[in-house]
């Protein structure tokens, strides 16, 4: 579609400042591709790190002017090949644009730059005494701009939702090489389409966000943890469905199984895999003694649903390490060689038997799958790991991949909760859309970009059938 395009390198030398512009094939390889393995990647002609919204304006109209695509890309931690580069791609990453330019105490709100790390916003937050409260696993490096580019969610999104909660507004250059706010400071507003909502989670396709304004909450009180052992996922599903049912909110709902303890404690020897097929861990910060009830009822609905073991932590360090736990699943897994991540989401009713077909289909087509979930919203994430140079493993990794993705869509689910479409659930997302869907979602990116230039080939197919 695009051609290799060396003159836009030599333009954009020329229009932006020295060493916003890189073509050094070592560097370049580096920019190439996100941290989902098995998506495919090309080695970009450049990439750019602007500084400022004027900049990256600057760029997207030199990148129209040659026809070069432009893709996105923040820290690169996503998972579905959303930020990997296509042929003649320049590579506009926005690491270098760190600053928190305001914290509103009275609205309650922060401006910041696409580049600042989920994690800092946080930290610069709690000095004021707030809270943003989007927490991706990857928390520490992942940058707001591409938690807003996938409408990243996270622990603690049962009960406080995902990023397009909390963004109120942002700065973006479109596909036309427009600079314009979209959105709103102020705490209502309805004026006209919800543009700035359209943007969370287009994964850089209809425009390039250069400032994010966001929603603050007031800091929470201290969490209470729930740990509970079970003997199999089946039964951790159910004691999700049953926390549900009764009507409970926790302010985190996450499971372990065994194959992601034993990952965790070959690496980390923290002997949690000792103990339980599969882990459920909660968190409650309601109040006082509403807090103490609902930590007691969520015990409940472990118990009963046949928790081997189940108690309210009375060690702020073991509950701390627990959730340190969950939170090292991802590289734990890695070690043990290519990880192939989903990340399905199904009502929470459905999470037992949403378990249960992921370990059928491990089975039937041999490979370990192990899991990883914000259970208590139904997000799961099965991750496939197979053997390094295994051509027939990740084959049969590939089948069960897309088997996930159907099991997910037959449960009343959907085939991303959080990572993104990108390249890796482009075909499940036109399995999981109607034809007249799917012609909107191309309608609203050839309105947005007309010429087809950001991060071509992600989300929509071009040539997608039934588009």
């Amino acid at each position: 579609m695009f051609a290799m395009n060396t003159a836009v390198v030599e333009d954009l030398r020329r229009a932006l400042p020295p060493g916003r512009t890189i073509d050094d094939p070592a560097i370049l390889d580096s920019y190439a591709h996100d941290e989902a393995v098995w998506a495919p990647h090309r080695r970009p002609v450049a990439v750019v790190r602007p500084r400022s919204a004027e900049e990256i304006q600057q760029i997207v109209r030199i990148c129209l002017e040659h026809r070069a695509p432009v893709v996105a890309r923040g820290a690169g931690t996503g998972l579905s090949g959303g930020a990997n580069s296509v042929d003649g791609a320049v590579v506009l990453c926005t690491e270098q644009m760190t600053t928190i330019k305001e914290i509103d105490t009275t609205e309650q709100l922060a401006v910041v730059e696409p580049g600042v790390a989920n994690d800092d916003l946080r930290k610069a937050c709690a000095d004021h005494g707030l809270w943003y409260p989007p927490d991706p696993a990857s928390a520490q490096w992942s940058t707001i701009g591409g938690n807003v580019a996938t409408n990243a969610g996270g622990l603690c999104c049962v009960k406080y939702g995902v990023t397009r909660d909390y963004v109120l507004g942002m700065q973006v250059v479109t596909g036309r090489g427009e600079l314009v706010r979209l959105g709103r400071r102020t705490a209502k507003g309805v004026a006209g389409y919800d543009l700035a909502g359209l943007m969370v989670g287009s994964e850089g396709t209809l425009g390039i966000i250069s400032e994010v304004t966001v929603r603050l909450r007031p800091a929470r009180p201290p969490e209470r943890t729930i740990a509970g052992y079970f003997d199999s996922l089946a039964a951790a599903g159910h004691a999700v469905a049953a926390v549900g049912t009764a009507g409970l909110i926790p302010s985190a709902l996450e499971l372990i199984d065994r194959h992601t303890l034993l990952a965790v404690d070959a690496w980390k020897n923290m002997g949690l895999s000792d103990e339980a097929d599969a882990v459920l861990l909660a968190r409650t910060d309601t109040p006082g003694a509403g807090g103490e009830e609902e930590a007691a009822a969520i015990l409940a609905c472990f118990t009963e649903s046949g928790a081997s073991w189940a108690a309210i932590s009375s060690d702020p360090q073991e509950a701390e390490a627990l959730f340190a736990a969950r939170r090292l699943a991802y590289p734990a897994l890695e070690r043990l060689g290519p990880v192939l991540t989903e990340d399905v989401c199904v009502p929470r009713a459905s999470v037992p038997e949403m378990l249960t077909r992921i370990e059928a289909i491990g089975q039937q087509h041999r490979i370990t799958i192990a899991n990883v979930a914000h259970a208590g919203d139904g997000n799961l994430h099965p991750l496939l790991i197979v053997p390094a140079d295994d051509a027939d493993a990740r084959r049969r990794a590939e089948y069960a991949f897309e088997r996930i993705l159907d099991s997910a869509i037959e449960l009343g689910g959907t085939v991303t909760g959080e990572h993104g479409v990108g390249l890796l659930k482009r075909n499940g997302l036109t399995r999981e859309l109607t034809e007249p869907v799917l012609a909107m979602h191309t309608a609203v990116k050839q309105a947005l970009d007309p010429h087809g230039m950001l991060n071509p080939g992600k989300v929509i197919a071009p040539c997608a059938p039934r588009c």
